[in-house]
């Protein structure tokens, strides 16, 4: 029997990387080797936000196990430099085992940390602190621009409505870092010996479709009523959780700030921008085997192709 080996599924939301996952494990399990899973989903982490992620019930886990769901509270942070260790436990655990893991998410960072000799840059409390003053105090579009011009790498990468990216971006440089390290390494090197790499794609128009489709069925499936129950549990005050597309225009429509139509086209179109940003991301990796289709007979193929 082969080693355990790493696999990761990667892709934009929407494409079916669980359910592509999930024919893997049950293809290798044909052929008497045992997989389990692996969240890289950082949304997917936090108790209680099922319907706005997508997260699989354990009832359709097909007897697989899975790993790293449910770990946080949503008023708890959820960071890459938190996540990496404990994936990478939970990898040699299952190898110890003398199974597969499949790595699952569209998590970039969270991703590459797993998959990469991936280091992070050290971090100061108080200079963190002065920036987030700094930006509160309206200071963002500076900011910004001074990202652009020390890092512009890092700023191409970064969305820059995204308060806690570019700050951080900003504490590592000013510590003497000569870029920002929250990106994948130019020439990345495999934590893992044995990985392997799988991305699920889609037809641009396909993705879009399936991603709107996606968004309204998590209206029809009761997003506001999850959403106001996790803000009885601190969701207004989690620096990770919050920023969870739906979420926050779930409740924008339970105040009365949005009409539901309104509501669920924000909801889409920050679905779409977000999926084009995974889509770039994965698509820098080396080695990946791209496919297009999430059942049995690609599950097989790529198992075969070991």
């Amino acid at each position: 029997m082969n080693a355990p080996r790493l696999w990761a599924v990667v892709g934009a939301t929407g494409t079916g990387k669980t359910a592509l996952s999930l024919e893997i494990a049950e293809a290798l399990g044909r052929r008497g080797h045992a997989a389990e899973v692996v969240n890289a989903d950082a949304m997917q982490l936090y108790r209680g936000m099922e319907i706005g992620t997508a997260k699989l019930p354990p009832s359709e886990h097909r007897g697989i196990p899975h790993h790293l769901f449910d770990e946080l509270d949503v008023a708890e942070e959820a960071t890459v430099a938190w996540y990496q260790p404990r994936a990478r436990a939970a990898v040699e655990a299952i190898h110890a085992r003398g199974a597969d893991a499949i790595l699952v998410g569209g998590s970039g960072l969270y991703v590459s940390a797993v998959l990469f000799d991936f280091r992070f840059p050290p971090r100061d409390p108080a200079l963190r602190a002065a920036l987030e003053a700094e930006w509160e105090a309206g200071g963002g579009p500076h900011m910004v621009a001074r990202l652009r011009e020390a890092d512009p790498e890092a700023a191409a990468r970064i969305d820059a409505r995204n308060p806690r990216r570019v700050i951080r971006a900003l504490e590592v440089i000013a510590q003497g870092e000569g870029t920002h390290g929250g990106a994948l390494p130019g020439a990345p090197v495999a934590w893992h010996p044995d990985t392997r790499i799988v991305g699920v794609a889609r037809d641009r128009a396909e993705l879009v479709t399936r991603l709107d489709e996606r968004v309204e069925r998590m209206w029809r499936d009761g997003i506001v009523a999850e959403a106001v129950a996790l803000r009885a549990r601190g969701l207004d005050d989690g620096v990770t959780a919050r920023r969870a597309i739906g979420y926050a225009q779930a409740l924008a429509q339970h105040d009365g700030v949005l009409s539901e139509p309104d509501a669920i086209a924000q909801a889409q179109a920050l679905t779409r921008r977000y999926a084009r940003r995974q889509v770039s991301w994965f698509r820098r990796y080396d080695d990946v085997a791209w496919v297009d289709a999430v059942d049995a007979a690609t599950a097989e193929a790529l198992v075969d192709a070991r």
